[in-house]
Order: C-alpha cells, then structure tokens, then sequence
C-alpha cells in the first residue's frame, strides 16, 4: 500500500491493521452498549406497568416516541459537527452522557421522571452512530466497507440481546431499577476507553470523486440525498424495516410473558442467546456476502439480497405471532431473525459510498434521523396503541394481534429495497457509459 492510497490518521501517519481494527471493535462496542441501554426496557416492561402502573400506550412512548424524537433530531446537528471536529471526542461524550442517564432511570418514582431520564439517554445517543459510519467509511475502502460495518452493527443484535439477558437476570433476582443502574454505569468507562484508545483518521474521497475541501451546509445533504434515487429508496427500505424491527424486538419479551407464561430469566437466560447467536449469523454472513456480490455482479445485488432474504423470513415472522406453542413460536423467529436480520451492515455501507466525502456523518444522521423518527419512534409506539385499543376484544392476547398487524408490513420494506436494486444498476450503468464516452 502507498502513501498515495494508504489510511492516515488525523495526523497524517499510516494506519496499521491493528489500530483499524481497534477502533472497529471500540466502536462495535459502544454500538453496544447503545443498544443495551436502550432495549433493555423491552425486558422490563411488564414490572415497570406493575410498579408504576403504566398502560401499553404509556409504555410505547418511553420504548418510541419519547426516545427517539431527541435521538432523531439531534443527530442532525452532531453529525454537521462530526463532518468537522474530531469525531472520537463527540462519541465518547456522548457515550459517557447516555449511560449517565440510563442509570438514572433507576431512579424513577413515576411515568414523567422516567420519560425524562429516557429523553437523555435519547440525547446522549445521538452522537454515537453518525460520526462512526463516518470513521469506519474513512477506515474501509468500499469493497470492504459492507463487513466492516455488518461487524459494527453487530452491536445491535448483541446489545439487545444482552439488554435482556441481563436485564432479565437482574430484575428477577432483585428488580428492574437495579438493572437499569447496573447496566449503565459501565459505560461511563467505556467513554474514558474510547477517548485513549480509538483512532480518528483523516477523511478520504472516493476513487475518482470530485470533491469540495469545504463541508457543505446540512441543507446541501437534504438535497443530495433526494436527488439521488438508489439513496432515497434505501432509506425507505431500511426506515420501514427498523420500524417493523424495532416494534417487534421492543414488546417482544412482553408478547412471550403475556401470551406465554414465560418469566424475565426464561426470557434473558433462553430466547435471548437464541436470538443473539441468529443475529449474529445473519449480521456476519450478509456481510461477508454483500461484499462478494459487490465484487462479481455490482452494489445493485446487494439490496437484491436483502430482498430476498428477508422474503424468506416473512412466514417464519407471521407464524412466530400466530403460534400458540412456546417452542414452536421461539424456532419460528429464530428462524425469522435468522434471514431478516441481514439489512444493515450492507444498506449503511451503501450510504456511505453514495455519499460525498464532506456529507458521510451528515447522510448518515439524515438515514438514521428518518429511521428513528419514523422506525423507533412510530413502531413500539404504535404497538401499545393498537394493543390498548384491542383489549376490549382480545384481553391479555390484545399484544399478539398488535404485532402481528405491524409484522404484516414487510413486504413494503421488500418492494423498497428491490427499487433500490434497480436504481444502483442504472446509476452504475450510467457511470459505465460516462467511462465508455470519456475513453
């Protein structure tokens, strides 16, 4: 490798693969921890209705709504900031502010104080994932970039998973206000990990790009990001697959204790690892081969797998929400998180190679702004609504039927990300025709 292609530090000096893969795994793990923080309620939800006397619609609001509004919006701002400060800096701040607060839920007396402890974890954990992509994009060429950030979103799978292990364990034995102290409090740490041990590289265009030595006002990445149609249906495809997602991961320890009889260690300690080691599997392997269909066909194939896989786990889903046997509904998600679990490590990377070089943090806040004020925000808030309005009906089973109405919105999702398919092949086609003229 030449100094000429070679990635550099914010110094100047070459990285080596162990200060790239250091910062990997730091920041995989503080994606982590982001998670765990913040699905961890999904696990309490049942002893927090009962302690303090919660409707589902109250509880989807601290699990939605409530959350993601300051997570949405302020990832905006930090992001513009990412694009031009050190980047380290603002995730390790934020990481120390985040897990701060989720402690402080422990501390709850009512519905308002919890709302506000969880509008700052909100807060705190919008300057985690905007200047990560950004790095790891700065880190990665784009031929590698789909693995390194299928690794990087492992942190999701693994934090929730981990929220409700954890969770679980410690809210049976003692209760779901030592959880939230136990789990947060770590992550004050982290930060102090982060800050002396995580590089911060210098920022690369793309081969052959054009680009400005100035970051661009936020209003130039709005309007880049609509002028590009593969952009637009990417987002759409990953905005309707986190909604359903994240309605789906957040009530889904309350659908399996309602509708189940299952209790939070049979939840932390079974159904939890069971999903982890799906995810994980999911996470790696669409990793591994989004980057091999990148290089034999073209970034078109690789939302035609998300496509795809995610077809296949759409029974799995709708027979998990259908079931009335315990075993049988746990394989049939497996299974379905197994195939589904496939879309973000590919689509972020996605995003990042379409995007200029000065906007990477800012298309990546504008994603996962859209993202988390429609997926996070709407789904679990949507949940307990349709669920406090099928009570009359369907009593304690009222949650089955809720979710089972949000997981029949896939093939939406399917439809988006096989437009993006077909918009990635014709702006490559285009780009191969430009070549052709210029040679």
């Amino acid at each position: 490798m030449n100094t000429a292609t070679a990635t550099l530090d914010n110094a100047g000096r070459e990285l080596t693969a162990k200060a790239r893969n250091t910062t990997l795994v730091l920041l995989t793990v503080t994606y982590f921890f982001s998670y765990m923080d913040r699905q961890i309620l999904a696990i309490l939800l049942e002893d927090i209705k009962a302690d303090l006397l919660l409707s589902d619609t109250q509880l989807g609001l601290l699990s939605g709504f409530a959350f993601a509004i300051f997570y949405a919006t302020l990832g905006i701002p930090v992001a513009a900031l990412a694009d031009r400060m050190n980047r380290v800096n603002i995730i390790s701040i934020a990481l120390a502010l985040w897990s701060a607060m989720t402690a402080a839920c422990g501390l709850a007396q009512n519905f308002t104080h919890l709302l506000l402890a969880r509008i700052g974890v909100g807060i705190g954990e919008a300057g985690s994932s905007p200047p990560s992509h950004s790095i790891i994009a700065d880190m990665f060429p784009a031929n590698k970039r789909a693995l390194a950030l299928s690794i990087y979103s492992l942190g999701v799978t693994l934090g929730a998973a981990a929220g409700q292990m954890f969770g679980g364990n410690l809210t049976y034995f003692f209760d779901w206000r030592v959880a939230f102290i136990a789990i947060g409090l770590p992550g004050v740490i982290l930060a102090i990990i982060v800050k002396v041990f995580a590089t911060e590289p210098m920022r690369k265009a793309e081969p052959g790009a054009v680009e400005v030595t100035e970051t661009p006002p936020i209003s130039d990445g709005f309007r880049s990001i609509f002028m590009n149609r593969a952009a637009v249906w990417l987002i759409a495809g990953v905005t309707l697959t986190s909604m359903i997602g994240y309605a789906l991961t957040g009530w889904t320890p309350a659908y399996l204790i309602r509708s189940f009889g299952l209790n939070t260690l049979q939840v932390g300690n079974f159904v939890a690892p069971l999903l982890a080691l799906a995810g994980i599997a999911s996470g790696l392997g669409s990793g591994w081969l989004a980057n091999r269909l990148s290089d034999r066909i073209g970034l078109h194939a690789q939302p035609l797998m998300i496509a795809g896989l995610k077809t296949i786990a759409l029974p799995f889903l709708i027979w998990f929400y259908l079931s009335e046997n315990a075993y049988w509904a746990v394989g049939a998600y497996f299974l379905a998180v197994l195939f589904q679990s496939c879309y973000l490590g590919p689509t972020f990377a996605l995003i990042q190679t379409l995007a200029p070089m000065r906007m990477r943090a800012v298309w990546a806040a504008i994603t996962l702004l859209v993202i988390n004020l429609i997926g996070l925000g709407i789904g679990p808030t949507l949940v307990g609504v349709i669920s406090d309005m099928f009570a009359p009906q369907y009593g304690d089973e009222s949650l089955r039927y809720s979710l089972l109405v949000i997981a029949s919105l896939t093939p939406l999702a399917i439809f988006a990300y096989w437009r993006a398919s077909v918009a990635l092949k014709a702006l490559q086609d285009k780009k191969t025709a430009e070549l052709a003229g210029q040679g």
